[in-house]
């Protein structure tokens, strides 16, 4: 944590935000892809994630952060994103779960 000193407050508020977004992201793609229907979700998400991350990136070097932190953090965030599939892809399905 050395590299983050000065690191504005606003980037973990940010980091921890992603995280979260990324789960339910990763949610929802684990759910339609269990189901079947899940490349036009992909492709949703692929298409809400990419100005996102480049909004993000942007903040977090805003607010302090080096090309290359913000780069590797942004990447740890995006594993909640692998959880969130996992999650989805094991959660029981039945009739009140459509996509």
């Amino acid at each position: 944590v050395g590299g983050w000193v000065g690191v504005k407050p606003a980037a973990f508020l940010n980091l921890a935000a992603d995280t979260m977004h990324n789960v339910t992201d990763g949610l929802a793609l684990g759910v339609t892809f269990s189901q079947g229907s899940g490349i036009p979700t992909a492709v949703a998400v692929f298409v809400h994630e990419v100005p996102h991350n480049l909004a993000d990136f942007a903040i977090l070097v805003q607010s302090g952060m080096s090309k290359k932190s913000a780069l590797l953090a942004q990447f740890g965030s995006s594993v909640g994103a692998m959880v969130g599939c996992i999650l989805g892809l094991h959660l029981p399905t039945g009739p009140w779960m459509h996509a």
